[in-house]
């Protein structure tokens, strides 16, 4: 058993190692020096940032455990030697990773990612920012943690292993702690694996970035690191340039046309699972008007965008678009890159700089996707994922909490919200969702038709209710979805159908009863929201206000793993981004040179902006 017991106590003193070294970057930073830390802050970061921790302990236990495992049937002569060459690795990459993390974060404000590789590429011009004084005495702190780390791990095994008397038997064992070590990699049991964002858990975002094990932050950066300014380079920059100037791309309001009551309205943004507009009569002639008899009458009720269009195909990137205003890629999300998430504008955090509550619901798992870091980087005070709801309701669906006890969770904040302020709360529905498994029979022979009418009597139910209270008045209420469906059967990327979508606004805030039939984009809400609100939304890149007179070529653009299509009052052209050179899939009604150049020159935009660069893109 003297096996397990070192591979336990090298877990262990890998876990107190993050810990340590966890308290030496709070205090070494200046929130840390200033006092501004309490112990139950520290105390907070510890607890939060344990997942993480117990990922990156597993990853350095890994060798190990494979060693002692061949340890149990072999008698291994240089054990020592192997173990006290992989402790020396070990400590000194923990030593440049957690010291370098502690000196660069007062400089880039950012965990330590794969931005490093950058600076290593010109070692003199990154060390010609700090003086050599401050130079060596980083790396007297790498050399003393290194060594104090190897001391430490060398402890554990001076004495050599023998090879077990009953193999057979400690070998199942073995595996069994095997198993153990892999949960912890894997972040747990529950649908999402372990993520950066899963240990956010404040609006403090100093406290987040200290709960971050730098170790991890690193390894899931260097997986997605790549340089995007050269992926999809189809135009050399004065090109791309006057491309995207004939478009008159911009997010401008000017003189925007009123559609509230108020510039100061409470705003609920529910973002419908899957509820793309074939599904919904209001927006689609085509449909079968009984599916979403509510949403056909708010949006009779309310302001109706019929002409509007998802950017992306994945709930990740969709709500990255609508709240962001920023648009989706073909392989890459987002919201899966911290540090980028980090510098991304956001409705939550304008509204939160004009004096609003902030929080958001989800019935599910918050951390899927590095949602709950997303969230809490771009504005929201608070976030509630699925373990907000009792223990016995948490498996009403597959994915979560499903959407009738999800909505009455949603009134019943709302209506414990102080009238002090004003609040914005965003809300993702779940149930309507593969499998489509929900509590409702209306249309027992299409489980998606029948699941979207599930939302529906939801939605219908919430906002009848929410009628009823004073809250009603001062409330605008926003609902679209997060992305299309392939509805009906057969539907493809290729048909604008299927990424067409509903938007509406309702609520006592909505003015009048109106229908915008100008063709805009799911990012476009953004601009449109604030530009009504008076509020300023001149960092939101992509994102146009449709109610502005400087709204004047009206288009959409949308993207998947294998295309992107540009529609405007012309017709669509839709590019196979598959081929090189790349060509394109269908054009209607006639082919557009102008319109297959713009999908380009926009994508190239969004990659180049991506890599970190600002392009003018208008």
């Amino acid at each position: 058993m003297k096996h397990f017991k070192i591979l336990a106590l090298f877990y262990a003193l890998t876990l107190a190692l993050f810990a340590a070294g966890k308290v030496a970057f709070i205090f070494a930073q200046e929130a840390g020096i200033r006092g501004a830390m309490t112990a139950a802050d520290v105390a907070d970061v510890l607890w939060h940032g344990l997942p993480l921790d117990l990922a990156t302990a597993g990853y350095a236990t890994a060798p190990l455990w494979l060693l002692l495992g061949i340890g149990l049937w072999l008698n291994i002569r240089p054990m020592r030697l192997i173990y006290k060459v992989y402790v020396g690795l070990l400590a000194v990459i923990m030593a440049l990773i957690f010291v370098g993390d502690t000196c660069l974060y007062g400089f880039w404000g950012i965990k330590l990612d794969g931005t490093v590789w950058t600076y290593l590429d010109n070692p003199t011009g990154a060390l010609s920012s700090v003086s050599k004084g401050y130079a060596l005495g980083v790396t007297l702190c790498i050399v003393l943690t290194a060594a104090g780390v190897f001391a430490l791990y060398r402890l554990l095994l001076r004495n050599p292993l023998e090879k077990a008397k009953h193999p057979a038997l400690l070998t199942g064992i073995w595996l069994v702690a095997g198993g153990l070590l892999f949960l912890g990699i894997r972040g747990g049991v529950g649908k999402s694996t372990a993520n950066v964002g899963m240990v956010y858990f404040s609006n403090r975002q100093f406290l987040n970035h200290a709960a971050v094990n730098p170790a991890f932050s690193l390894l899931a950066s260097m997986q997605k690191e790549r340089n995007f300014a050269e992926e999809f380079n189809f135009f050399d920059e004065e090109e791309r340039r006057r491309i995207l100037a004939m478009l008159h791309y911009n997010t401008q309001s000017i003189d925007p046309d009123t559609l509230l009551t108020t510039q100061r309205p409470n705003v609920l943004l529910i973002l419908m699972e899957g509820c793309g507009g074939t599904l919904v009569n209001a927006v689609d002639p085509e449909t079968d008007p009984n599916i979403t008899p509510n949403l056909n009458r708010l949006a009779a009720e309310g302001v109706l965008f019929t002409q509007c269009y998802a950017n992306s195909f994945r709930t990740d990137r969709g709500t990255v678009c609508t709240l962001s205003g920023y648009p989706a890629y073909p392989d890459v999300s987002v919201m899966k890159l911290p540090s980028k998430c980090a510098t991304l504008p956001s409705i939550a955090r304008t509204l939160r700089g004009a004096g609003y509550r902030t929080e958001f619901l989800y019935g599910g798992d918050i951390n899927f996707t590095n949602t709950n870091g997303y969230l809490l980087s771009t504005g929201y005070e608070r976030t509630m994922g699925e373990t907000y709801f009792p223990a016995e309701v948490r498996r009403t669906h597959d994915w979560g909490v499903t959407d009738h006890i999800t909505f009455d969770s949603l009134y019943a904040r709302i209506m414990r919200y102080p009238t002090d302020r004003p609040w914005h709360t965003g809300f993702l529905t779940l149930a309507s969702h593969e499998p489509w498994k929900v509590p409702y029979s209306r249309i027992p022979n299409d489980k998606v038709a029948n699941a979207m009418a599930y939302l529906d009597d939801c939605i219908g139910r919430f906002i009848d209710r929410l009628k009823r209270t004073p809250q009603w008045e001062n409330t605008l209420i926003i609902l679209l979805p997060d992305h299309g469906i392939f509805y009906p059967e057969g539907i493809s990327d290729t048909n604008e159908r299927k990424s067409h979508i509903p938007l509406i606004w309702t609520g006592g805030a909505v003015a009048k009863a109106r229908k915008i039939d100008k063709i805009c984009n799911q990012t476009d809400l953004a601009a449109t929201l604030l530009g009504q609100m008076d509020l300023p939304h001149d960092d939101f890149t992509f994102s146009r206000d449709v109610m502005s007179r400087s709204y004047t070529h009206p288009s959409a653009v949308h993207v998947w793993s294998e295309g992107i299509y540009w529609k405007d009052a012309t017709g669509i052209s839709v590019v196979n981004l598959m081929t090189k050179p790349e060509s394109v899939f269908r054009e209607a009604p006639q082919p557009s040179t102008l319109r297959v150049n713009a999908a380009k020159a926009f994508l190239q935009t969004c990659y180049d902006y991506l890599q970190g660069e600002k392009p003018v893109a208008r």
